[in-house]
């Protein structure tokens, strides 16, 4: 049996990157959420299982100076590397289990996540992926996650994921992050399907 690492590497060394189903061409929801905090363009900002994601470009575009990608995928960070060519030597790459991984303390203005968090179907690694979110992250900061929502698929790329609607998520984090935003999403994959997906924006105070 296959670990998440294991299975990750697979699909973003067999398959053609468009065609997977949570492919975006443009990641226009999380654009305007990363805009709606309305931090400068110098602000540290880490894309978590960023991977093959198209986010990055976008953010280059905006003139975002001080990005980050991580993914638990060589593969995935490959694919984006050559695909960026040059516009991508400022972007720092990072490979990692985001549960497992030390960042730098109070490192960044902004944390996007449309990837990773609703593969978390335990509350041992929930509470180890918040740990490191909360430690990262700097007072006043901002987060944008994206899960699958209530009416969203129950697995993805073959494994189980959690689904959410606001509440559940505002819950799931706590009260140091409180909500700001909310858009629900009808996502269609390369593939003419429907996905429902919730995306939430939450300011982060640790005195909370």
């Amino acid at each position: 049996m296959m670990n998440a690492k294991s299975r990750w590497e697979h699909v973003y060394s067999s398959t053609d990157v468009t065609s997977v189903s949570w492919f975006q061409a443009r990641c226009n929801t999380s654009l305007r959420l990363i805009r709606a905090a309305q931090l400068p363009v110098e602000a540290r900002l880490i894309d978590v299982g960023g991977g093959a994601s198209t986010l990055v470009d976008g953010l280059l575009e905006d003139g975002f100076v001080d990005l980050t990608v991580l993914d638990l995928s060589v593969a995935a960070l490959r694919n984006a590397r050559v695909r960026l060519g040059a516009r991508g030597v400022t972007v720092k790459w990072l490979q990692g289990d985001i549960t497992e991984i030390d960042l730098s303390s109070r490192s960044f203005d902004i944390w996007h996540d449309r990837a990773a968090f609703h593969f978390l179907t335990t509350p041992q690694a929930r509470a180890a992926y918040l740990a490191r979110m909360s430690g990262a992250l700097k007072d006043g900061g901002s987060v944008i996650i994206a899960t699958f929502g209530l009416d969203g698929p129950e697995r993805c790329s073959g494994m189980p994921v959690c689904r959410y609607d606001a509440k559940a998520l505002s819950q799931v984090l706590g009260e140091a992050f409180q909500l700001q935003e909310t858009v629900l999403e009808t996502h269609r994959t390369p593939a003419g399907a429907a996905q429902q997906f919730i995306y939430c924006r939450f300011s982060f105070n640790s005195s909370l």
